[in-house]
C-alpha cells in the first residue's frame, strides 16, 4: 500500500487538485547540518506546517531518504503515513533508526553513529492537496585522534649544515575527520620559511576511515637553540568546537664550533708551593666538547701531556711558573681561539744563619747573629731558645754574654700568606771563660754537731769545662759522693764527717782561670744525757727497777728474819743503845751479801780493818 502510494502520489496529488481545489500548502524547515560524535545517536529534526491550519489534509505521508556512498543516488530508508510506519530492509540503517512524530514535525534518530552515517539525510512530507515539500541535512560525525606522539632525532645537528635539517617528527593517529598539526619551539608557532623552516605533512586514511597525520618538522638549528624546546600541536574538530591537543617537549642536541675557552687552576685552592701537583683544567663553549692542547708561552711548539681537557703538573717548582695556554682541536684544526692563565709556584728556601753551625765568644762580649731564607713572598722569622722566644727578625743582638747565653738558638722563617712554607737554622753559642761558682757567696758558714755527716755541694760554670777538686782541713774522713758534668757545668759533692770546725775547699778550674769556694763548718760538742727514750722503752725500764726493788726487800727481809731468830736482834728492849763504831774510812768497808746454797739466808759481813769474829759472834 505504502509502495503504491509513494508510486502514484504526484497523480493522486493531480486529481484531488482538479476536483477538490486549491488547498493549503505544506512548508518544511531543516537544520542545514547536524553533529556528532562517533557511536553516538544522533537525532535529525524536520519541522512542517501547513498555511491554512484550517483546511490542514487528513492524510499525510513522511518519507526520510539517504545519498548512497559512492553513486550519490538517493534511497529511501523510512516511510509513514496515518495508518502504518516502517524502515526500509536491506539498508545500512535497517535496525539503527527510529522515527518519532509531535505537533512540530517529526524527527529521525539513528543509534550507534558510524564514520560512514556522514551524509545528506532528505525528509519529505507529501499532503497530497497541499502538496509535498522536501528538506535535507548533513550529518557529520566527529572522532578526535588520539594525543601526538613526538619524536626528536637522536643525533646531534650541526650549525654548520646547509639548509633545514630535521629536527623532528609528530604524528597525531585515528582522527576524524582530518586533524591539523602545527609546531611550536619554546611555545612561539613555527611558520615555513624558505630556508630556515619546512614542515612536511602526510595523510592518511586507515581501512576504518580514520585519518592519521604525520608531521615532519625541518628546522636550520642556531647556536642558541641548545636550550631550545619544540613541541607539536594537534588541532581537530568537534561537534560546535575545535579542539587542540600538545605532545611534551623535547630538546634536540645542536652542534657547534668553540668560540670561547677559559683556563683555570682546578687544584690546589689557593696559592702554590713548590712540590704541589696542580690540575689545571680547560673548558670551551663548544659542542661536543673538543680535545685541547696545552702549551707553555716560553714553548708554543711543544705540546704538553695532557688527558681531555685536564692538565697535571706533578711535584711542580718554581721552573714551572709560567703562563699556560690551551686550544681546542676541532675536526677541522686548530683554531684561533685559546684560554690562558698565569700559574706561580711560590717557594722558600733554606734558612742560612750567620754565624754557621756555632760560634765561640768570650764572656761578656756582644754577638749579632742574622738568618735570612730567600721566597717569592714575605716572610716572618722568629728565634727560639730553649722553645722560648728570645728574638724576631732577621738579626739576633746578644749582649753582654754571660754562661747563660751559651745554648742553641733556633731561628724559623714562616710564610703568613702560605703556612705550608716553613724552614728553620739554628746556631749553637758557646760562651768562654775562667769558671764561675754556683751562688754568689764565696765563703759559707755552717754549724753541724760533732760527729755527724755534712754534704757539700759545689757547682762551676765554665768553657772549657771547669775541673772540680777539694781540700779538706780539720778531718780526715771525707770523700767524693757525686761527680758529674755536662755541656757548660760541673758538679760536685763530697761527704765530710765533722770531727772538729773544718774548712772545705772547692776549686774550679780550667784554662781561662780558677776559682775557689770555701766552707767553714764550726763543730758543736755533744752533750752526755739520757738518751731519749720511747713511752714502751719507758715502762720496760720502770717494770725492771720494780722487780729489783722487790728482789732486794725480799732479800733484806729474809736477812732481818734470819737475825732475830739467832737472837742478834732485841725485841721489846726499851731505852737506847750505844753502838760504837771504829773511825774508818770510805774505802776501808766492803759489804758482800753472798747467798749459801747449805745455809738460806746466812749473810758475811767482813769489815776490813776489824778483826775476824767466830760464828756466834757474828
Amino acid at each position: 500500500m505504502a509502495f503504491l502510494l509513494g508510486a502514484f502520489a504526484p497523480l493522486f496529488l493531480h486529481v484531488c487538485l482538479l476536483s477538490c481545489g486549491a488547498w493549503a500548502k505544506v512548508e518544511l524547515t531543516m537544520h542545514e547540518s547536524v553533529e556528532v560524535y562517533l557511536d553516538d545517536s544522533a537525532q535529525i529534526p524536520c519541522q512542517y506546517s501547513f498555511t491554512d491550519a484550517s483546511s490542514e489534509p487528513s492524510f499525510v505521508m513522511i518519507q526520510w531518504f539517504v545519498t548512497a556512498v559512492g553513486s550519490g543516488s538517493r534511497m529511501r530508508i523510512f516511510y509513514s503515513d496515518d495508518t502504518e510506519q516502517m524502515a526500509d530492509n536491506n539498508t545500512d540503517y535497517s535496525g539503527r533508526i527510529e522515527v518519532t512524530s509531535d505537533q512540530q514535525g517529526t524527527r529521525l534518530i539513528i543509534q550507534d553513529v558510524q564514520l560512514s552515517d556522514e551524509r545528506e539525510f532528505f525528509c519529505q512530507v507529501n499532503g497530497l492537496a497541499a502538496g509535498n515539500a522536501e528538506g535535507k541535512t548533513h550529518l557529520r560525525v566527529f572522532a578526535p585522534p588520539e594525543a601526538p606522539v613526538i619524536e626528536g632525532v637522536l643525533t646531534g645537528i650541526s650549525v654548520t649544515s646547509d639548509g633545514p635539517s630535521k629536527v623532528a617528527s609528530c604524528e597525531a593517529r585515528n582522527g576524524f575527520p582530518k586533524p591539523n598539526i602545527t609546531w611550536y619551539k619554546n611555545n612561539t608557532p613555527l611558520m615555513p620559511a624558505l630556508g630556515y623552516v619546512n614542515v612536511l605533512t602526510l595523510v592518511t586514511r586507515e581501512s576504518s576511515g580514520f585519518f592519521s597525520v604525520q608531521s615532519t618538522l625541518e628546522y636550520r638549528v642556531a647556536k642558541e637553540d641548545k636550550d631550545a624546546h619544540f613541541s607539536c600541536e594537534v588541532s581537530f574538530f568537534v561537534p560546535a568546537a575545535i579542539r587542540t591537543v600538545e605532545s611534551s617537549s623535547i630538546n634536540v642536541t645542536v652542534h657547534y664550533p668553540t668560540t670561547m675557552v677559559e683556563l683555570w687552576k682546578e687544584s690546589p685552592q689557593g696559592l702554590v708551593k713548590e712540590g704541589d701537583t696542580v690540575e689545571l683544567r680547560c673548558q670551551g663553549d663548544g659542542n661536543p666538547p673538543p680535545p685541547f692542547i696545552f702549551n707553555r708561552e716560553q714553548e708554543l711548539d711543544v705540546d704538553l701531556e695532557s688527558r681531555g681537557d685536564v692538565l697535571m703538573l706533578s711535584s711542580v717548582s718554581r721552573k714551572d711558573s709560567g703562563i699556560y695556554q690551551c686550544r681546542p682541536l676541532e675536526s677541522d684544526g686548530y683554531t684561533e681561539v685559546k684560554g690562558e692563565m698565569q700559574l706561580t709556584v711560590h717557594y722558600l728556601d733554606p734558612a742560612v744563619v750567620v754565624p754557621k753551625d756555632s760560634e765561640v765568644m768570650l764572656k761578656g762580649e756582644d754577638l749579632t747573629a742574622t738568618c735570612n731564607a730567600l721566597s717569592s713572598l714575605k716572610t716572618s722569622t722568629v728565634w727560639l731558645k730553649n722553645g722560648h722566644q728570645v728574638g724576631k727578625g732577621n738579626t739576633l743582638h746578644l749582649k753582654d754574654a754571660t754562661y747563660e747565653t751559651s745554648g742553641e738558638y733556633i731561628c724559623k722563617v714562616t710564610v703568613p700568606s702560605l703556612p705550608a712554607l716553613h724552614t728553620s737554622g739554628s746556631v749553637h753559642i758557646i760562651v768562654q771563660g775562667g769558671p764561675q761558682l754556683e751562688g754568689v757567696e764565696q765563703e759559707v758558714q755552717l754549724e753541724e754537731a760533732a760527729g755527724k755527716m755534712v754534704n757539700l755541694s759545689c757547682e762551676a760554670q765554665g768553657h772549657p769545662l771547669p775541673s772540680i777538686t777539694w781540700s779538706v782541713i780539720g778531718s780526715q774522713n771525707w770523700h767524693e759522693v757525686v761527680n758529674k758534668a755536662d755541656d757548660n757545668m760541673t758538679r760536685s759533692v763530697v761527704s765530710v764527717k765533722v770531727t772538729s770546725d773544718i774548712s772545705a775547699l772547692c776549686n774550679a778550674s780550667n784554662d781561662m782561670g780558677t776559682e775557689v769556694k770555701v766552707f767553714s763548718i764550726k763543730a758543736i760538742p755533744s752533750i752526755t744525757s739520757a738518751a731519749p727514750f720511747s713511752p714502751a722503752e719507758g715502762s720496760g725500764v720502770i717494770i725492771v727497777v720494780i722487780i729489783l726493788c722487790l728482789l732486794l726487800l725480799a732479800v733484806l727481809g729474809s736477812v732481818l728474819y734470819f737475825l732475830h731468830k739467832k737472837g742478834k736482834i732485841p725485841c721489846g728492849r726499851s731505852g737506847k743503845q750505844e753502838i760504837t763504831k771504829e773511825k774508818t774510812t770510805k774505802d776501808d768497808i766492803v759489804v758482800e751479801m753472798k747467798t749459801n746454797t747449805t745455809n738460806e739466808g746466812a749473810v758475811l759481813l767482813k769489815a776490813v780493818n776489824g778483826d775476824k769474829k767466830g760464828p756466834n759472834e757474828q
